[in-house]
């Protein structure tokens, strides 16, 4: 019985979470009550409640006596929890939280590059190379543009050796994913874009960990700049 409860107040979890993310509900607005969503979903007010103290914990609503249930600031949200990144990717993200990906980003690959340098297995050098082989192929319109530029950021994280950084993937490749929204999906990679990879990889192989760090900085800002230009565009429009 404990299980199915469970079992419901996931999908209630996942209902709201989607809601909240999509803008259904915006940030100070109510959510129905406990009575209501009990009605709404056909689930007991055990299962409700587990629901509400789910979502309460991913840091979007929070639920007080004679206040109601209501969903808060994004500030609050655990925007490192896998179902909240899932819920970003289905939901409306804006050039304005890219920009948030974007800056956080450029505060962890570059230094994972940097330990990647210092504390990569040799299986990794095989993985970032294999990420790269599926890069070149793509600028030949040969394999999937974004899964191999996002193979090779994992594979770059994983080859830190740092378990904090490796926990980070899935924020990385929902980074990743967002930036996707803002690009046109049928350019392919360019040789450019691929040689700057290339370079990353030597460094790393090379045993060069600042070349690798100022080498992923440089294709950070140039990401962030892009963006930051959208931005700026974005806003001019609205004066």
């Amino acid at each position: 019985m404990e299980s199915s409860h469970r079992n419901l107040a996931h999908q209630v979890v996942h209902e709201l979470g989607k809601k909240i993310l999509q803008g259904t509900y915006k940030v100070g607005d109510s959510l129905p009550s406990e009575a209501d969503l009990c009605t709404e979903f056909n689930i007991s007010r055990t299962a409700t409640r587990e629901a509400v103290k789910m979502l309460s914990a991913k840091g979007l609503i929070s639920s007080r006596p004679r206040q109601g249930i209501k969903v808060v600031e994004s500030k609050h949200w655990n925007l490192f929890d896998v179902d909240v990144l899932n819920w970003i990717l289905i939901g409306k993200p804006d050039l304005y939280l890219l920009r948030h990906f974007l800056q956080l980003r450029l505060a962890i690959e570059p230094e994972a590059a940097f330990l990647a340098a210092q504390y990569k297995q040799d299986s990794d050098l095989v993985a970032i190379e294999n990420a790269l082989v599926r890069m070149k192929d793509a600028t030949n319109g040969q394999d999937d543009t974004h899964e191999a530029d996002i193979e090779f950021h994992q594979s770059i994280l994983s080859a830190s050796n740092n378990p904090f950084f490796i926990q980070l993937t899935n924020f990385i490749t929902t980074a990743l994913k967002v930036n996707i929204r803002f690009t046109n999906r049928m350019i392919p990679v360019t040789l450019a874009e691929y040689q700057a990879h290339v370079d990353i990889f030597e460094h790393i192989k090379n045993s060069e960990p600042q070349a690798a760090f100022d080498s992923a900085m440089v294709t950070q800002k140039a990401t962030l700049e892009i963006v930051n230009k959208q931005i700026e565009a974005l806003e001019n429009k609205k004066v």
